[in-house]
Order: C-alpha cells, then sequence, then structure tokens
C-alpha cells in the first residue's frame, strides 16, 4: 500500500481531526514566509522586529515592515490548499472523506485571515436573485432571500498569533480590524516608494511619532495586533484541550521550530494519534511523522482530498 493510500484510510476513520498551519500554507498566495523574502530587514532579521522591545525602540520601523506585510495579505487571494481545509470545517464536506468526523479545528499560525475569508465565503451561501424573470427557470419574479448559512464545526479556526488587520492601542488596549490601505499617510507613502521586499527593507524613513497609526478611542500610540515573540499566543488552553483528544494531525506548511506549535504534532502522536507533514521541504523532525508528503501544500492536498478540491 502506498502513502498516500494508507494516509487516506487512516484519515477516513479518524474522529477528531486537528491541522497546525504555518507559512507554507500562504506561500503560494504571494506571502512571503516570514523568514524568507531576502529575510532581513534594514538589515535586522525580520524575527528581530516581531518584538515588543523593537517597536518601543522604533516604532517608525516596525510600522513601515507590518504595513508592508499588511499590503500583501490585502493583495493576496486564497490558495487552493485553503480551499481543501476550510471545507474540512464543514461537516457536510469533512464527512465525505472522513464519515466519522466529530470535531474539526485548523490552528493556524498565520496572520494574514486568508483561512477564515476562505471559510467565510464557503459558509455565506447566497441564494441571490435573478436579475430578471428571464434569468428564473419558471418566469416567476425574484424573490428576495435571506442568506443560506451551512453548518460550521464550532470555533473550527484559532489565529494563536492575532489576525494582522488588527490595530491595538498601547495605552487602553482597544483592539479592532481594520483593513484601510493605507493605514494612514505616512505608511502608504513609504509603501509607495518601495519597489518591493528587497528594497522596503534597505530604505531609510524615519515617520514621526505623531504621524504613526493612533488608537480610535483614546488617540494613543497603536501598534499591530499580532502576538509578537515573547508574547503569549491566543486560545493556549482551548489548543490544548483540541491536541489533547485529536487522533489525526495535518502539519501543514510550517517547521518544527516554533513553539508552542512544533510540540503540537508530537503530543498528538504520543498518545496514538497520526500525524501527516505536508511541507515543501520536511525537516529532520518532521520525517518522524506517520505520513510525509514533500511538495506544496496547494498541489498536495488537493491530490489528496480531491472530493474536496
Amino acid at each position: 500500500m502506498d502513502s498516500a493510500t494508507a494516509f487516506r484510510e487512516a484519515f477516513r476513520s479518524s474522529k477528531h481531526i486537528v491541522v497546525i498551519a504555518g507559512a507554507g500554507l500562504s506561500a503560494a498566495s504571494g506571502i512571503p514566509t516570514f523568514r524568507d523574502g531576502g529575510g532581513m530587514w534594514r538589515s535586522l532579521s525580520a524575527t528581530a522586529l516581531a518584538t515588543p522591545e523593537a517597536f518601543e525602540a522604533n516604532p517608525s520601523l516596525v510600522w513601515q515592515f507590518y504595513h508592508y506585510r499588511r499590503t500583501k495579505c490585502l493583495e493576496a487571494k486564497p490558495n487552493s490548499a485553503h480551499q481543501v481545509v476550510a471545507k474540512m470545517s464543514l461537516p457536510a464536506q469533512l464527512r465525505k472523506v472522513a464519515p466519522e468526523a466529530k470535531s474539526f479545528h485548523l490552528i493556524t499560525q498565520n496572520v494574514d485571515r486568508l483561512s477564515v475569508d476562505t471559510l467565510n465565503a464557503l459558509v455565506n451561501v447566497e441564494a441571490s436573485p435573478s436579475s430578471s424573470t428571464a434569468d428564473t427557470p419558471t418566469g416567476d419574479k425574484p424573490t428576495d432571500k435571506k442568506p443560506q448559512k451551512r453548518p460550521v464545526f464550532p470555533n473550527s479556526i484559532l489565529e494563536m498569533h492575532g489576525p494582522i488587520f488588527d490595530v491595538r492601542c498601547t495605552a487602553c488596549d482597544h483592539c479592532e480590524e481594520d483593513r484601510t490601505d493605507p493605514l494612514c499617510p505616512a505608511l502608504g507613502a513609504a509603501n509607495a516608494s518601495f519597489a518591493n521586499y528587497t528594497d522596503a527593507g534597505t530604505k531609510e524613513i524615519n515617520i514621526p511619532l505623531a504621524d504613526l497609526p493612533r488608537c480610535r478611542a483614546c488617540g494613543a500610540l497603536a501598534r499591530p495586533g499580532v502576538v509578537w515573540f515573547g508574547e503569549k499566543p491566543y486560545y493556549l488552553d482551548e489548543i490544548n484541550s483540541i491536541v489533547y483528544k485529536a487522533d489525526m494531525c495535518l502539519v501543514i506548511g510550517t517547521s518544527s521550530t516554533v513553539r508552542p506549535a512544533s510540540t503540537y504534532a508530537y503530543r498528538v502522536q504520543r498518545h496514538g494519534g497520526k500525524v501527516a507533514v505536508f511541507n515543501l521541504d520536511p525537516s529532520e523532525k518532521d520525517e518522524q511523522a506517520d505520513f510525509v508528503f514533500r511538495g506544496g501544500c496547494e498541489s498536495v492536498l488537493p491530490s489528496l482530498f480531491p472530493e474536496l478540491a
């Protein structure tokens, strides 16, 4: 039996499925992974900028880095891997490939919201009225109908690092999603001068504090609403409970280097569950999984789950 067939059989008998997703899930959508795209920004590593200390020292620099990434996320479109994973959140879809499934959760380290947007598009299936009577099968006048919503597994997507479109106050902690582009004129002007990631990472532009994003509630300086290195990820207690009962774990587009997410697959395997890794370049630790699929997840996942493609 080949590995694809063995994996499908194991998946088919799974009851509690969890997906751990990282930057590789969105790479095919044009979003550079956190450690690539040159990996440097003004001679600093991207990871060095994703800290509270970096923001305190140079909020202009950190905001330019995140605003550039926000723009790329706004431009990005979900790829076929997002579609497959999103359909797993719908019980009627998941049971095509896992008839005994009782729960499904996507734990994503990504901040781009592509998984959430993909699921929302699937859930809100509108019975759109036709534009004219000629368009209706019976010739009847079109009628207004409320959107028909498909049932979804509860809390099926957990964004443990938050969304990049959230803007959080540094004083009153007010937080709201804001997809305005540009977020403020000064950041828009900086973005307009960047030809690409490398160019953006080498140009020195100092934006005055007063011209950076401000809190709409109190007017204080705002910061990106994502979880930075050194900060506590969201939903840890809930995630621990999910991992504890999972009997199938898919690790998609992430490395075994960032804790705590890097420990989840090991914990599933330790209590008897199966682990499948999907990565362009699986690490030595990834090879310890029950199933390893090398390649872009945007092509591998649809080939393994044609019913969900």
